[in-house]
């Protein structure tokens, strides 16, 4: 008799399908996987036989083989564990098959019988729903799957109570969604002393999604202002917190089955390889410009990530999803994020202050900076420098408006674009407009116009260049709650490339 059961595998963010056929025969007796599976599949028979053993249930002498459907794509993780014991459950009429036919499980057995959590529990939900299937998965990740409604989610603590459940001893509970979790910072933009021209850029940053380089000797600020980012930025909607999550779940990053709505914060330390930041390694697993996906991406001190590394950042930072591409797996990851860096004007820190700049400048500071290549700075829509901060400005009291003002701001100007882009999917903020969309929303004056072409002949903006000035005045005007971009808000924009208007 030949028994199936329904699992997934997983590539990338997607779970496929997978049929487990599981057929009981005639001969030498033998347990053997076939279907492309990897190390960790293949050793499940061991923890299966062990499973059912401990739960007194013997195995026959006969031939049983599992097979992986369809064969040609590869599975990989423990979670092969439980379909595979169901559909050889099924197959010894030990539990119905033809109800097991119609669940999809994912889960690793402990040699008791007790199930282990799993990665992917909610992509699994998800493609379980598709199938309209009920899905069966360890007790701790069923809160984690139960955030897919349409989906029957069914969390069981071991081998036995599945069992139960089939059999009709024990009906198992449906899983109920995790808790939503809101990440509290205490970190307010009003504790940074001075720096008024930066705390505007990171406004205009947050209202649009602009990406923001920040230039400074050490001291300055420029790591207190990037980490106060998240306070400026809205919770993320229902839609972007179940993308966000999905990749957090391939990740493992999920907790108690909680979705948070704060948006995601990484920071990689320079000395990340390219496989940690743009995704790759066993399994093209994805990196951290895709857990930064619908949040920011902070990278300090610029100039001393690997070159190589850096440049693989042009083509994710402009189209907003990367292709991880390996011998054995071409996986298409989501990674729109707010890029923010920071970095030092030259490698001793103290370029604008001469009595403290090493004897190498201003060559050094050239040199330095020059490890950032044009094009990839060409793709910061606002690039500021953080001057030094004097003591005396250090015992004064705080100014400027909270976080918790500017959040109120940015989110205003927030609902204005999507208002704006509900017609148009895949653009959700300013710095997703493009083509006759952008020259709709930011049309300009005539004199308006002509600034921008004298800066643009001025200053040798590239055509990217031109562009993300204006979607920079887009937002300029979002906040002010203008309707039309007027020559002020250009004027704005236009100063927050000058400073290295030689690389674009």
């Amino acid at each position: 008799m030949v028994a199936t059961a329904h699992t997934v595998a997983f590539e990338g963010v997607e779970a496929r399908p997978v049929e487990v056929q599981c057929a009981v025969t005639p001969g030498v007796p033998a347990f053997s996987i076939v279907g492309l599976p990897n190390k960790a599949v293949s050793e499940a028979r061991d923890r299966v036989r062990t499973a059912l053993t401990s739960l007194s249930i013997a195995l026959p002498s006969k031939r049983i083989t599992i097979n992986l459907s369809p064969a040609d794509l590869p599975k990989e993780g423990s979670h092969f564990d439980l379909p595979i014991a169901l559909g050889l459950l099924a197959a010894l009429d030990i539990i119905p098959p033809d109800a097991v036919s119609r669940t999809l499980a994912l889960g690793e057995l402990s040699l008791d019988g007790t199930l282990v959590p799993v990665l992917g529990a909610l992509p699994a939900a998800m493609t379980a729903a598709a199938e309209d299937r009920a899905l069966i998965c360890p007790q701790a990740s069923g809160r984690e799957a139960a955030w897919v409604g349409a989906c029957n989610v069914l969390g069981a603590s071991s081998l036995l109570d599945i069992i139960k459940h089939f059999t009709g001893q024990c009906i198992l509970e449906p899983a109920q969604p995790g808790e939503i979790t809101q990440g509290t910072t205490h970190r307010d933009l009003r504790d940074v002393k001075g720096q008024e021209r930066a705390k505007r850029a990171m406004e205009i940053a947050a209202a649009g999604r602009h990406h923001l380089m920040m230039v400074g000797p050490p001291g300055a600020g420029k790591s207190m202002l990037s980490g106060r980012m998240p306070g400026l930025l809205p919770p993320l909607t229902p839609s972007e917190a179940l993308e966000t999550s999905i990749i957090h779940s391939i990740a493992g990053l999920l907790t108690d089955g909680g979705i948070s709505r704060t948006r995601p914060f990484r920071e990689p330390h320079h000395t990340a390889s390219m496989a940690a930041l743009i995704g790759g390694g066993r399994g093209a697993k994805p990196g951290e410009i895709s857990l930064a996906h619908n949040g920011v991406l902070f990278m300090d001190e610029l100039p001393e990530f690997p070159r190589p590394v850096l440049e693989t950042l042009r083509q994710p930072v402009e189209t907003g999803e990367v292709m991880v591409a390996r011998a054995n797996a071409h996986i298409r990851y989501p990674c729109r994020f707010l890029m923010m860096a920071a970095a030092n004007p030259c490698r001793c820190g103290h370029l604008a202050d001469a009595n403290r700049a090493c004897s190498k400048a201003p060559l050094c500071g050239e040199d330095y900076l020059a490890r950032i290549s044009g094009p990839l700075m060409d793709r910061f829509d606002l690039r500021i420098e953080v001057p030094a901060v004097g003591y005396s400005d250090l015992n004064l009291p705080a100014s400027g408006d909270t976080s918790a003002e500017i959040a109120q701001r940015v989110a205003r100007a927030r609902a204005v674009q999507d208002a704006r882009f509900a017609t148009s999917p895949h653009m959700r903020t300013n710095a997703d407009a493009e083509g006759s969309v952008l020259e709709q929303i930011a049309a300009l004056d005539s004199g308006t116009r002509d600034l921008m072409i004298r800066a643009a002949d001025r200053f040798c903006l590239s055509a990217r260049g031109y562009y993300r000035i204006l979607r920079v005045a887009r937002t300029i005007a979002d906040l002010a709650g203008s309707e039309n971009v007027e020559r002020p808000h250009v004027a704005e924009a236009l100063s927050y490339r000058l400073f290295s208007a030689k690389d674009s």
